[in-house]
């Protein structure tokens, strides 16, 4: 089995995989001050939770924009499981040409997302992740990581409203009904919502534009189901998008079986 974790600012995503089958995935939330055994506790927890053996995992791949839980996670890995964890970074082979003024810049969850999109549904492409930041990331038709766009996430942004406005309250982040709103909650959902989706269609359509006239569009991401059914921009919302590009990234660094030890 292959274990692969999604290290973002907000969550921890991971999954287990069995051949090419995403068997079961978890989503926690990332904490820098967690100890490698207090991860291996977590996991242990997960795994026993599921009836899952944690000695059947004979592969681990990481994706990790929190550098200091990198280190303690691998350190994790060779404890709890007996297994030395590929780290996505320089060196690694990911079979895409990256086309970044300096290629060490682009971040791993990008990358991975990237590989897994070129690879699943063809190229050009646009990745699309609903993140602490959005990112944007174009994929060429021959499979080159061409670059991307950086916008401040969704989450963050509305935290950034309630804390420098005095009297707009903290909302929950749901699709109000109307772009009309009629109270201040209502106005600031819509507001957040329906202007994120103004973002994504803008800049979908710029990249569009520049990538040829047409590309496919994915997105992933804790929000991408909130935001993805509201534009036609998107052509497909793929949850496990990252989860993917690392199990396809494993394989092209290591051609051992996952039912070997």
């Amino acid at each position: 089995m292959l274990l692969v974790i999604d290290v973002g600012n907000t969550n921890i995503v991971l999954g287990v995989y069995e051949g090419e089958k995403l068997a079961v995935n978890w989503r926690v939330s990332t904490d820098r001050q967690r100890t490698a055994d207090e991860l291996g506790m977590l996991f242990k927890q997960l795994f026993d939770y599921y009836g899952l053996a944690m000695s059947m995992v004979n592969g681990i791949a990481i994706s990790s924009v929190v550098p200091p839980l990198t280190p303690i996670l691998e350190t994790a890995s060779r404890r709890y499981f007996r297994v030395e964890p590929l780290v996505i970074g320089p060196g690694v082979k990911t079979g895409m040409p990256i086309r970044f003024d300096n290629p060490k810049e682009v971040g791993a969850d990008r990358i991975v997302n990237a590989v897994a999109a070129y690879e699943l549904y063809g190229g050009p492409v646009v990745a699309v992740d609903f993140g602490t930041a959005t990112t944007f990331d174009a994929i060429s038709g021959d499979g080159e990581y061409l670059g991307g766009a950086i916008a401040p996430g969704i989450g963050i942004s509305m935290e950034a409203l309630f804390l420098h406005a005095a009297k707009l309250p903290r909302v929950e982040l749901a699709r109000p009904k109307y772009v009309i709103g009629k109270n201040t909650v209502s106005a600031m959902q819509a507001g957040i919502i329906f202007g994120f989706v103004g973002q994504l269609e803008g800049i979908v359509a710029r990249m569009k534009a520049e990538l040829g006239g047409s590309a496919f569009v994915v997105a992933t991401g804790g929000l991408a189901k909130l935001i993805g059914p509201e534009s036609p921009a998107i052509n497909k919302v793929d949850p496990f998008l990252t989860l993917e590009g690392l199990r396809i990234i494993y394989k092209r660094n290591t051609m051992r079986p996952l039912d070997e030890k």
